[in-house]
C-alpha cells in the first residue's frame, strides 16, 4: 500500500514521447497557462473549504451550540495541524506530482465539510449533545487542516517548475491573491446560503465547491514540462543553469533550514498571519457584536476586505519589481503603515456601513502587499528552485502556528470579557494592533540577513 501511494504521488517521469521542435514553444505556453490558471482557481476554492466556520460563528453562538472559546479551539485545531502539515508537506511536495497531490487534498477537504454539514443536520433533528458536536467538529476541522496544507506547496512549486525566475514574481503575486478570492467568495456565497438555509448548508455548499475545484486540478494542471514531452524550464526560457540546479534536492533543503533569513521571514510572516486571520476569522463577529451590523451586512463588509486584498497582492510584485526596482523594503514600510492606520480606524472608531468598508478595504489592500512580499517573494528571492517547497514549509509552519495561537487567544479574550451577550473587544484589539506593527518592522530590520543567497 505504501509503495502504491509513493508511486502514485511521486514526481512524474519525463515522457518518452517528445513534442516536435516546431510545436515546443506553443505547447509550452498553452500547458503553462492551463497549469497556472488551473492551480490558481483551485487554490481559491481551497479557501472556500477552509473559511466556513468564520461565517457561521454568530448562528452557532446564538443557538447555544458552541461558545466563542470553543470556536477558537476548533479554529486553532485546523491552524495548528495546518502548520505542521504545511511544513512537512512543503518538504514532501518538492518530490511530488503536484497535480495529484493538490487534487487529493481538496477532495478530502470537501468530504470533511460535507460530514460537518450532515452532522449539523443530524444534531438539529436528533438533539445530539453539543459537547459531542464540539469534539467531532474539532477533530474533523483538524483533519481539514492537514489536507488544506496540501494546497499551497504544490501550487507554488508549479510556478517554479513552469516559469522562469524573471517572470515568477509577477505570477506569484497573482497566485498569492487566491486566498483573498477564496475568502471573498466564501463570505459572499456562504454567508448568503447560511442566511437563507442555515449554517449546516454553508458547509454542504463548501463541499460542493471543493468537488468542482478537484475536477479543475485534474483537468487543467500538469506536473512538469518534461512529463509532457517538453524540455526543462531552463532550456525553454533560456535560463543559465546555476550551481543549485545540479545539487540534490535534499542538500538544498538542508541549506534552507540553516539559513537565518528564512527564519526571520518566518517570524515576520507569523505576525502577518495573526493580523490577517484576526480580521477574516473574527471580523464578522466583531461587526455584529461591537457595531450592531446584521450577519448579511457584516459578511459583505469583510468580503470587501478580501476583494481589495486581491488587488494588493496582485500589485505587490509589480510595486516591488518595477516601481521600486526590486527593493522589497520600501513597499513593506509604506504598506505596513497604511495597514496599521486602517486597522486602528476599523477597531477603535464607529463608522457606518460605508466607512467600515473603507477601513477594511485599505487594510486588506495594504496587508495584501505585506503578505505577498514578506511571506512569499522575500523567501523565493533567496532559495533555489528545487527547495521552494521547503522554504514555504518553514514559513507556513511559523505562520499557521501563530494564526492558531491567535484564534485561541482571541476567542478567550472575547469570551472572557463577555457579560450577558455583550462583548468587550478592547483587549483583543490591542493584541491585533501589536501583531500588525511587528509584521512589517521585523522584515525591515532583518533585511540584510535575508538578502544572502542559500547557494550562489
Amino acid at each position: 500500500m505504501r509503495t502504491r501511494l509513493y508511486n502514485y504521488f511521486r514526481i512524474s517521469k519525463p515522457s518518452e514521447e517528445k513534442v516536435p521542435e516546431e510545436l515546443v514553444e506553443s505547447t509550452y505556453k498553452k500547458l503553462r497557462s492551463r497549469t497556472f490558471w488551473g492551480a490558481t482557481v483551485a487554490y481559491s476554492i481551497y479557501y472556500i473549504c477552509r473559511m466556513a466556520f468564520s461565517v457561521v460563528k454568530q448562528p452557532l453562538i446564538d443557538d447555544g451550540i458552541l461558545t466563542a472559546g470553543q470556536l477558537g479551539i476548533i479554529g486553532s485545531a485546523m491552524l495548528f495541524v495546518y502548520a505542521v502539515g504545511k511544513f512537512s508537506n512543503g518538504f514532501i511536495a518538492d518530490y511530488c506530482n503536484t497535480k495529484r497531490f493538490m487534487a487529493a487534498g481538496l477532495l478530502i477537504s470537501a468530504l470533511v465539510n460535507l460530514i460537518i454539514g450532515v452532522l449539523g443536520l443530524v444534531q438539529g433533528s436528533t438533539g445530539l449533545p453539543t459537547m459531542a458536536l464540539f469534539f467531532s467538529f474539532a477533530v474533523l476541522w483538524g483533519i481539514n487542516g492537514w489536507v488544506q496544507s496540501m494546497g499551497s506547496p504544490p501550487g507554488v512549486i508549479s510556478l517554479s517548475r513552469w516559469f522562469s525566475k524573471a517572470s515568477r514574481g509577477t505570477f506569484y503575486s497573482i497566485f498569492s491573491a487566491t486566498p483573498y478570492l477564496g475568502k471573498f467568495l466564501s463570505f459572499i456565497l456562504t454567508g448568503f446560503i447560511v442566511g437563507w438555509l442555515g449554517w449546516e448548508y454553508g458547509f454542504i455548499a463548501s463541499a460542493l465547491a471543493g468537488l468542482i475545484g478537484s475536477a479543475i486540478i485534474v483537468i487543467f494542471v500538469s506536473d512538469t514540462p518534461e512529463s509532457k514531452g517538453l524540455p526543462s524550464v531552463q532550456e525553454l526560457t533560456g535560463e543559465t543553469p546555476s550551481k543549485a540546479d545540479k545539487m540534490p534536492t535534499k542538500d538544498l533543503q538542508k541549506f534552507v533550514v540553516k539559513h537565518p533569513g528564512i527564519w526571520i521571514i518566518a517570524l515576520s510572516s507569523a505576525f502577518v498571519y495573526i493580523t490577517q486571520y484576526a480580521v477574516s476569522g473574527w471580523g464578522v463577529l466583531f461587526l455584529q457584536k461591537e457595531k450592531d451590523f446584521s450577519l448579511e451586512s457584516a459578511s459583505q463588509i469583510i468580503a470587501f476586505a478580501e476583494a481589495f486584498g486581491i488587488a494588493g497582492t496582485v500589485c505587490a510584485g509589480w510595486l516591488s519589481d518595477k516601481l521600486f526596482r526590486g527593493n522589497r523594503v520600501k513597499p513593506v514600510i509604506i504598506s505596513g503603515l497604511l495597514c496599521l492606520a486602517s486597522l486602528s480606524g476599523f477597531l477603535f472608531s464607529g463608522g457606518n456601513y460605508i466607512m467600515n468598508i473603507v477601513y477594511v478595504s485599505i487594510f486588506s489592500l495594504a496587508i495584501g502587499v505585506v503578505f505577498c512580499i514578506v511571506a512569499g517573494l522575500m523567501a523565493l528571492d533567496i532559495v533555489p528552485r528545487k527547495a521552494t517547497g521547503a522554504a514555504m514549509g518553514i514559513v507556513g509552519l511559523s505562520s499557521y502556528i501563530a494564526a492558531g495561537i491567535q484564534d485561541i487567544a482571541s476567542g478567550y479574550l472575547i469570551q472572557g470579557n463577555a457579560s450577558e451577550g455583550i462583548y468587550d473587544f478592547g483587549p483583543v484589539s490591542w493584541f491585533w494592533i501589536i501583531a500588525c506593527l511587528l509584521s512589517f518592522i521585523l522584515p525591515v530590520a532583518g533585511w540584510n540577513y535575508m538578502k544572502k543567497k542559500v547557494v550562489e
